[in-house]
C-alpha cells in the first residue's frame, strides 16, 4: 500500500490533476480543445531574463554614475528574483505549467 501524497512530499499534487477546486471553464469541451494550463515556465524565462537585463543595466548605469537609475534596476532585479522563487516554489508543490 503506498502512502497518501501528502506523507511523500507532494501534499497538493492532487489538487492539480483534476483542476483546483471551485473552477468552471464554460467553454471547457468544445473544439476539443484541451484545458489551458498556467505558463509557470515561460513565466520563469522571462524573469530570469528581466534578472540579467537589470544586473547589466545595473552595472552599466553605476559605470556611468547614475545613482538613481542604478538603484532603479536593482529593486527591479531584486523583484525578478522574488517572482523566481515563488515560481520554483509553485512548480514544486505540483502545479502545471
Amino acid at each position: 500500500m503506498t502512502p497518501p501524497d501528502s506523507e511523500q512530499g507532494e501534499p497538493h499534487r492532487h489538487l492539480y490533476e483534476a483542476g483546483l477546486p471551485d473552477h468552471h471553464d464554460p467553454l471547457g469541451g468544445i473544439g476539443g480543445a484541451p484545458p489551458a494550463y498556467s505558463a509557470l515556465t515561460l513565466r520563469l524565462v522571462l524573469a530570469c531574463f528581466g534578472l540579467v537585463f537589470c544586473l547589466g543595466a545595473a552595472i552599466a548605469t553605476a559605470l556611468a554614475r547614475l545613482t538613481v537609475l542604478t538603484v532603479a534596476m536593482l529593486i527591479a532585479a531584486l523583484v525578478a528574483v522574488i517572482d523566481i522563487v515563488v515560481i520554483i516554489r509553485r512548480k514544486r508543490r505540483g502545479e502545471p505549467g
